[in-house]
């Protein structure tokens, strides 16, 4: 191979910003950032080539260890299920978590994610003190595992250490099994502060006050005022009728009224859920430029419902899309079940759409796309100078792609069939994925099923 060509990236078909564009050649440097993307070049021999490349998803909403919950929360209760027994399940089950096992579960979690087509992800991450509930001696302990994880991986994540003290609205105090998640102003603080070395290419930080349920309005402005203007603020809201009914009842406003009556909403806000809005709020949301960050499989998996998602795109909303629970670790499966959730609320298809793009898995990916990058705050979510080298490889020779247009890719990966149409997927311009192997594969999943058995020796 030409050692001038060793980081570059020929591919025949390639989603730019402006669209699918033949002859791409894309370059990098030694960071990581692409540097050149040319449309219309010519193949030089012994470069690097790809069929079909498109950017990376970003994964915008994780909680990493309810990985190791999947599958143990689905047998039926004696009474009806809700959001709210499953937490029940998930808080005895997080109260033997090591920051060792976090750190396995992670890594787990992000080698699936990568394989999948997801290249950066964003941890809400609230497992801060140990099982004695007690801070760690390093106060970033079990966050810097997370970062860890993400760098044996290979994923570019954004940390959000959250502002978890209340039980519920009213200042009503943590039960025992929420004390390992309990996190004042200063302890966040001193988090985040603990985290500034790590930060760079493939690492930032913000923060994620949990909910307006679990912080007070006055908490979540001091965290703000600390907080450098252009870092990523994610929260919780409107999950579920239950919650709605509790604001309403302490504060008199619905949880999305009231948190924009205290706060300006701008995109550097991502709202995860906010799947029980009113009309003004919807409105209210889209204008303001913050993103929903929408879980599909999660709010179906918990029963909380369906996002408003229709009159929020025609008010002009940003979205993303995030795995958080685990339950699937597939940015297609999460857009997939996006739109299908439209189609059977509303019975008509194609939803997702607009005047200017029709085709409705085009409309998806690249929405979700720059709701990510949003959610990020980081250099992604597009295949242009200045950006990460993260890209997709899509399997070309696969029966689903065979003979199919670039114009209609999108529309065959989101909405045709279930295999794995992501053959190779680079993250800061390292492969991290190669015919659909995750390159340290082998290990982290031997680390992970000795957590596991761990775990389950805990519990029994």
């Amino acid at each position: 191979m030409n050692p001038g060509l060793t980081q570059s990236l020929f591919a025949r078909h390639a989603l730019l910003p402006d669209g699918w564009r033949d002859d791409v050649r894309m370059q990098w440097d030694g960071a990581g950032n692409l540097t050149a993307v040319t449309a219309g070049a010519t193949f030089l021999p012994g470069e690097a080539q790809a069929g079909l490349a498109l950017p990376g998803m970003v994964n915008l909403h994780s909680h990493a260890f309810q990985r190791a919950l999947g599958g143990l929360t689905e047998k039926a209760g004696e009474g009806p299920d809700s959001f709210w027994t499953w937490r029940d399940l998930m808080y005895r089950f997080a109260r033997n978590i090591t920051p060792e096992h976090i750190e396995a579960i992670a890594a787990q979690l992000f080698s699936e994610c990568l394989r999948h087509g997801y290249t950066s992800v964003c941890e809400f991450h609230y497992v801060q003190r140990d099982q004695q509930g007690a801070m760690y001696a390093r106060p970033a302990e079990t966050a810097e595992r997370i970062v860890a994880a993400a760098a044996l991986a290979g994923i570019g994540v954004t940390m959000l250490p959250v502002l978890y003290s209340y039980a519920g609205f009213g200042d009503q105090p943590l039960s025992i099994e929420q004390q390992r998640f309990k996190t004042g102003p200063r302890d966040v603080m001193d988090i985040i502060a603990a985290l500034e070395p790590l930060r760079g290419p493939q690492v930032e930080v913000g923060v994620a006050p949990h909910s307006l349920r679990a912080a007070a309005g006055a908490q979540i402005a001091e965290v703000l005022a600390s907080l450098p203007p252009a870092r990523p603020v994610h929260i919780h809201v409107a999950e579920q009728q239950g919650e709605v009914a509790q604001s309403i009842a302490a504060t008199g406003m619905r949880p999305v009224r009231y948190l924009m009556e205290q706060f300006e909403l701008t995109q550097r806000w991502c709202l995860v859920h906010a799947t029980h809005l009113d009309a003004g709020e919807t409105a209210a949301l889209a204008a303001s430029g913050a993103v929903a960050g929408l879980c599909p499989t999660t709010e179906a998996n918990l029963g909380d419902g369906l996002f408003p998602l229709a009159p929020f795109l025609a008010a002009g909303g940003r979205f993303g899309i995030g795995s958080d629970s685990h339950v699937s670790q597939s940015p297609v499966e999460e857009l997939r079940w996006l739109e299908y959730g439209q189609r059977l609320l509303h019975q008509q298809r194609n939803v997702a759409a607009s005047p200017g793009e029709r085709r409705v898995g085009d409309f998806l990916w690249r929405g979700a796309l720059a709701g990510g990058a949003l959610a990020a705050g980081r250099a992604v979510g597009a295949l242009a100078p200045g950006k990460r080298a993260d890209l997709l490889v899509l399997d070309s020779d696969h029966p689903n792609l065979f003979d199919v247009a670039p114009a209609d890719v999108l529309s065959a990966l989101v909405f045709c069939g279930n295999d794995n149409l992501v053959r190779d997927v680079m993250v800061g311009g390292q492969w991290v994925v190669r015919d659909q192997s995750h390159v340290a594969q082998a290990a982290i999943a031997q680390r992970y099923m000795h957590t596991i058995a761990q775990l389950r020796t805990l519990r029994a």
